[in-house]
């Protein structure tokens, strides 16, 4: 009798974690292999871990007496992630390991608590993880699948056992995986397209297929000349990023304002500085597609928003499921969706009068009734208004400094023009989280980005007084730790010193 093939899945709620399970299981029975799982539901929203165990015989006619319910540490054969991070956390418990295991994993990322949290950027180093995936397991099957997902249209967990069937590990066809989602009944066409896509991309059969999938979804969407333009433009190294930043803006607002992230590139590009076209062209397009309620209520109301909290509370098909969003916009946010005028006539009223941010209107909409998603809809169709909002003009007046003072710095030093396109990650979210941010910012601008590009400070030293002062603006709410950093720079400011390149 050999040994069973022993199979860990690591996934977050609402992937479809036990869908997967469900899927091998089946199909380990239509082959006549002894089969045992076991699904321990964690925490969702990445608090926890949510994993699957399953044993399959490794070919039909072993019979174990016994199967194991739970994996145990250095005997995992297959190991499957949904998400970067789950990879880790396998790792990290000692389930993965050189000699025996096969990882599958996904490398895109969903930020846990602790990273959201942070007031910067505090997501878990990529660079880290990859290399524990190549170091600590013995094979590896890696790819962005929740992409790969977008674009079969189908979802992650099938495009996770398309990657299965695709490493060859298991004695299963992949006749009997298909028969498997087929039996399932749950949006069978689809999850076989996802399938399909992640076998390919387990066996390296994919590259053409998807550059034609995105050759064809360009054109649906009118943005082949667009990126055409891109890829006569820019530089090779640039262009995943830009092209990227084309479709992320495209679906926020219009082909205008594509054209409009280009001619902004253009001039970054005249620079001649290859490293700060990418910096600059990924923070530009995060930038240009700020948060606003428009935005807010776009994403809120979208299909795949309403097919993922469906898959989050496991809901049956024609199981009706009852979604209550939460709102509590104040005068601030009021105020960013008026004429730029009238909404800074609003805010100035609410600032005389001590009702800025301090009063707010409590709002539950149920976007699952025809009301409440008509009312949020009403809102996602302002998109055409946005340009004549306060907050896309504040936005853009911004944005054109930040530029300007990217344009200035480089011809100074590249070092400091790459740390002033960081600063950008300074500003995000809307209401209280963006007025902080945007405060911070121009504090930095007055206090370091203006002395350094007046040549107040040696290149070097105004380099790393710009990171200082953004560092201290990202560790703290408060901005306790800005003050203490600021006050610093200008004491190194004072008696003013002539610059030396």
């Amino acid at each position: 009798m050999s040994r069973p093939v022993t199979i860990l899945v690591g996934a977050l709620g609402g992937d479809g974690g036990g869908v997967l399970c469900d899927w091998i299981v089946a199909a380990a029975q239509a082959r006549g292999l002894a089969v045992q799982a076991t699904q321990i539901p964690g925490v969702a929203q990445r608090t926890g871990a949510t994993t699957y165990y399953v044993e399959v015989a490794a070919s039909p006619g072993d019979r174990p007496s016994v199967l194991a319910l739970n994996p145990a540490i250095g005997e995992v054969d297959i190991a499957l992630a949904t998400e970067l991070l789950e990879a880790g956390r396998m790792i990290f418990n000692g389930f993965v390991s050189p000699d025996r295991t096969t990882l599958i994993a996904s490398t895109h990322r969903v930020l846990a608590i602790g990273e959201r949290m942070a007031m910067g950027d505090g997501s878990f180093d990529v660079g880290r993880l990859l290399r524990a995936v190549k170091e600590r397991s013995r094979e590896q099957v890696l790819f962005d699948m929740d992409q790969a997902a977008e674009e079969s249209g189908g979802v992650l967990n099938a495009v996770l056992l398309g990657a299965l069937a695709g490493s060859g590990k298991l004695p299963i066809p992949d006749a009997a995986f298909e028969a498997a989602i087929r039996e399932g009944g749950k949006a069978v066409d689809s999850n076989l397209a996802a399938f399909a896509f992640g076998r390919g991309h387990a066996r390296g059969e994919l590259a053409q297929v998807v550059r034609e999938h995105r050759k064809r979804q360009a054109a649906a969407r009118g943005l082949e000349d667009l990126l055409a333009r891109a890829r006569g433009a820019f530089p090779a190294a640039a262009l995943d990023t830009i092209e990227e930043g084309i479709r992320r803006l495209a679906a926020y607002q219009d082909r205008a304002y594509v054209a409009r992230y280009l001619d902004r590139l253009d001039a970054v590009q005249a620079l001649g500085l290859p490293d700060l076209l990418r910096d600059t062209a990924r923070h530009l397009a995060v930038r240009m597609s700020f948060e606003d309620v428009i935005r807010v209520a776009q994403v809120k109301t979208s299909a795949a928003r309403l097919a993922r909290v469906r898959a989050e509370v496991r809901a049956r098909d024609g199981e009706p499921v009852e979604i209550t969003e939460h709102f509590k916009p104040g005068y601030d946010e009021i105020a960013a969706v008026l004429p730029a005028g009238l909404g800074r006539r609003l805010r100035a009223w609410a600032a005389r009068t001590g009702r800025l941010g301090r009063d707010h209107f409590a709002m539950h909409v149920r976007t699952t009734t025809i009301l409440g998603f008509l009312r949020l809809r009403l809102v996602a169709g302002l998109r055409a208004w946005r340009p004549r909002t306060l907050r896309f003009v504040e936005e853009q007046e911004q944005i054109d400094r930040w530029l300007g003072q990217v344009h200035a710095a480089a011809r100074i030093d590249e070092t400091l023009a790459r740390e002033i396109v960081e600063c950008a990650r300074l500003v995000k979210g809307y209401g209280d989280t963006w007025r902080r941010g945007s405060d911070n910012l121009r504090r930095i601008e007055q206090d370091v980005i203006a002395p350094a590009l007046a040549g107040r400070l040696p290149a070097r030293a105004a380099a790393d007084a710009v990171a200082n002062a953004r560092v201290a603006a990202l560790a703290d709410p408060e901005g306790q730790s800005l003050d203490r950093a600021l006050a610093a720079i200008a004491a190194a400011l004072s008696p003013a010193r002539p610059a030396v390149a």
